[in-house]
């Protein structure tokens, strides 16, 4: 007999006219929740929108499946009903007007650009996608040094906040039915973009100071490459898969290159190291290279295309894609297991159709206080943390901000291998405990060591498993099979277990066993197929997929611990680090199911507004980023760079826009970036600077709002770290309560609770099964 849905009898109303709020909703219905959107006479505007210029409705469709639609005067009853409120403030909605009409049980989450509160919230309605990109650091990290640095396509950034949207507003709301107190939730786009999109240089940048080898505009060397018959992506991030990468394309003479050997060294001699690339892949097919680049365990992927995906073998044995009922192709729920049941795609609601005819009973303003009502909603949670690099640490660190007790373990052999990545060289003293990376995704974790690969170890393994309500892996299937601590061996250790299982590919398929990061990820979903420049080749939008794939398995985690609490059984829950990217992807592929439309990159310029790039300033790398949203912004655009004949007609500007981008150009080259931002802002024209990521750390908003939180590490140091980009409205905002552990640092007090005598921690200790240093270093 089927398991109900998680969600099933919550109740959720959406009040949104775009994707971040909208795909927070999908997530929800998804999970078998009670979905009402409240639309105004004009309806969300997503259903008039068209990526490619084609007939409207293939986003919506995607978004809104299964939902219920209601106009604006059943507000009043189901906002005192709902138990999730899920709203962009878009409708002339306000916070205070929402938090006066639900009652004090519910939860009620906002996704704004800025947030609610700060410096830059006045600038709401001249901020889309792209200038937030700028500000955000992304746009400026990606390219070539001299060249225009390219927005990464797809409006990522409202994605991943519809995703932090969701998951803390399942968390929370768990919290709520258990004790009868809901939040107010204030989610930032901007926040949430300075975490992914930005903030892999920023963390480097703040722990690193000077030393930072995160600094300047970049393309990923190796990345995507033409072949004898189409792209090919490839990633190499450690050292090893880069010599096997020399060795793969028959270069095994250039080993002891010191120079290729770095990243700088390779963009240095970029022209020399991809002409000798290319030369080798073009004259293979992709398949041949693919297969032998994985035969030498190198992550590489076809480049995924709206017209290719459904046909890639790996998707079509996994049923990744699944008909909606309007026949229209579009990706599965990124997460199943045995006992999880999710919703199949229905119809999306035609707009006011079920106005009237819903009948959700009036919630009570509380429930009974069974918890500490200040307790944080995961604080009845521990978790062994399985996890490594980043996707696996967002989902853990993510549930641990939110309260739960996360328990990290490393190998002794082979620890986190962010430890090692981007920090200092192995002639500091303890230079392990220096990763960026590393420091900024391991907060509010306790670090123990323990040898996977020994039967102690796999037996102090099972019985944390067996104190843990959690248990969190993202290595590729085979390692935990390894290691004989799979699902079976998880539930006779823990009866009532969640193991939530954060594979590449999954955990079965052509490409079960293949090694993936999220450049692949971004390379065969059609993320990079939509980024770049249209003249050049695909780019990656580089790091998003991994907090992404982090916060849908976060969601998955949530969903599956409602479920062993409602019907008393453990859970298991794949959920695939390439089948969360499909899901944020998705507009391609419903595009082209739909309507036949193949959406390709445009370099900076985007169908939400017209004109839209960033242009070169005075200075030596200054560039600002505008986009005219709607015909008043074009307008006054066109007075500025004194040519008022253009007009407000979006038509012309598109036709002429070339001609028009030498205009701007020519205006900008004239001005400072502040001066030109403050003259477009002062127009009514969306604009930002073009920041390096590294400005983040100074961003007067970001710090006005509280969103860089300060560690104080043993070893690193006082340095800035992000938290999360959301606060609880009217509590203090802090969610990192303490730093990254040290390599080991709470191994005998974590095992100690497990029962282990000092006696027995001396001979673990003495066997090699844990230790207080990485072992060969």
């Amino acid at each position: 007999m089927p398991h109900q849905p998680p969600f099933a009898g919550w109740r959720v109303l959406e009040l949104s006219n775009g994707i971040a709020a909208a795909y927070a909703g999908k997530m929800f219905a998804d999970a078998g929740a009670d979905v009402v959107k409240i639309e105004g006479e004009q309806g969300d505007s997503l259903r008039a929108w068209s990526a490619g210029g084609g007939p409207p409705g293939a986003l919506f469709e995607y978004l809104a499946a299964g939902k219920k639609s209601v106009l604006g005067d059943d507000r009043t009853a189901l906002l005192a009903a709902a138990d999730v409120v899920i709203t962009d403030l878009t409708d002339g909605w306000t916070l205070d007007d929402l938090a006066a009409q639900t009652v004090s049980s519910s939860v009620l989450v906002t996704v704004t650009p800025f947030g609610t509160t700060g410096p830059y919230v006045d600038d709401q309605v001249l901020a889309n996608e792209f200038i937030l990109q700028a500000l955000s650091g992304s746009i400026a990290s990606r390219g070539w040094p001299g060249d225009e640095p390219v927005q990464a396509g797809g409006r990522l950034g409202e994605w991943l906040a519809g995703t932090f949207a969701a998951a803390v507003a399942a968390a929370t709301a768990r919290h709520a039915a258990r004790t009868g107190l809901g939040e107010i939730i204030d989610v930032s786009t901007y926040e949430a973009m300075a975490i992914a999109m930005g903030g892999l240089p920023a963390m480097s940048a703040s722990v690193m100071g000077t030393d930072s080898q995160m600094t300047s505009r970049s393309l990923e060397l190796p990345s995507i490459v033409p072949t004898a018959d189409g792209l090919v992506g490839f990633c190499t991030i450690t050292a090893q898969q880069f010599q096997d990468f020399l060795v793969l394309i028959e270069r095994a003479d250039l080993l002891d290159d010191a120079d290729l050997a770095s990243i700088e060294g390779r963009i240095a001699r970029r022209d020399e190291f991809l002409s000798m690339v290319t030369q080798w892949t073009e004259s293979r097919t992709t398949q041949e290279i693919v297969d032998l680049a994985v035969g030498f365990r190198i992550p590489v992927a076809p480049i995924g295309t709206p017209a290719a995906l459904a046909d890639v073998d790996h998707f079509v044995q996994r049923g990744v894609f699944v008909e909606s009922e309007l026949g229209v192709l579009q990706p599965r729920v990124p997460y199943r297991g045995d006992a999880i049941t999710t919703t199949a795609p229905g119809r999306a609601p035609e707009l006011g159709e079920h106005s009237g005819g819903i009948d959700w009973p009036p919630r009570p303003a509380n429930g009974e206080f069974r918890a500490d009502p200040q307790a944080l909603p995961l604080s009845d949670i521990r978790i062994a943390d399985f996890t490594a690099f980043w996707a696996g640490p967002v989902a853990t660190q993510f549930l641990g901000a939110l309260g739960a007790d996360v328990v990290k373990v490393e190998g002794v052999r082979r620890p986190d291998g962010m430890r090692f990545s981007a920090g200092r060289p192995p002639t500091w003293d303890q230079w392990w405990e220096w990763g960026p990376v590393f420091l900024c995704s391991n907060n509010n974790k306790r670090g123990v060591s323990i040898e996977l690969g020994t039967e102690a170890g796999r037996g102090v393994a099972l019985k944390l498993i067996a104190a843990s309500d959690l248990v969190i892996e993202n290595f590729s299937p085979r390692v935990m099979e390894n290691f004989d601590l799979q699902w079976d061996a998880v539930s006779a250790a823990n009866p009532r277990a969640v193991m939530v299982r954060m594979p590449a590919f999954g955990l079965d398929g052509p490409w079960r066993d293949r090694v993936g990061f999220a450049q692949t990820m971004e390379q065969a979903t059609g993320m990079a197929w939509i980024t770049g420049h249209a003249e050049g080749p695909p780019v990656i939008p580089r790091g998003v997929c991994d907090p992404i794939a982090g916060l849908h398995a976060a969601f998955a985690a949530v969903a599956a611990l409602v479920v062993r609490d409602r019907d008393r059984t453990g859970v298991q829950v794949e959920s695939t680090m390439v089948e969360a990217a499909l899901n944020v992807a998705a507009e391609m592929l419903v595009e082209h199911s739909r309507n036949g439309i193949e959406l390709r990159r445009q370099g900076n310029r985007g169908p939400g507004a017209v004109p839209q790039g960033v242009y070169r300033c005075q200075g030596e790398d200054d560039w600002v980023a505008l986009a005219a949203i709607g015909g008043a912004a074009r307008e006054a655009l066109a007075a500025l760079i004194d040519r008022p004949e253009l007009g407000p007609d979006e038509t012309s500007w598109r036709e002429r826009a070339d001609e028009i981008d030498k205009l701007i150009n020519d205006w900008a080259a004239r001005r400072s970036v502040s001066e030109a931002v403050h003259a477009l802002r002062s127009a009514g024209v969306a604009a930002a600077p073009v920041r390096a990521p590294a400005g983040l750390l100074t961003d007067p908003h970001l710090l006005a709002r509280g969103f860089w939180e300060r560690v104080d590490h043993p070893v690193a140091g006082s340095f800035l770290c992000t938290g999360m980009p959301f606060t609880f409205v009217g509590k203090p905002r802090r969610w990192i309560r303490r730093g990254a552990p040290l390599y080991g640092r709470h191994t005998v007090e974590v095992l100690s609770e497990l029962g282990y005598s000092a006696a027995d921690l001396a001979e673990l200790n003495a066997s090699k099964t844990t230790a207080a240093r990485p072992a060969g270093l």
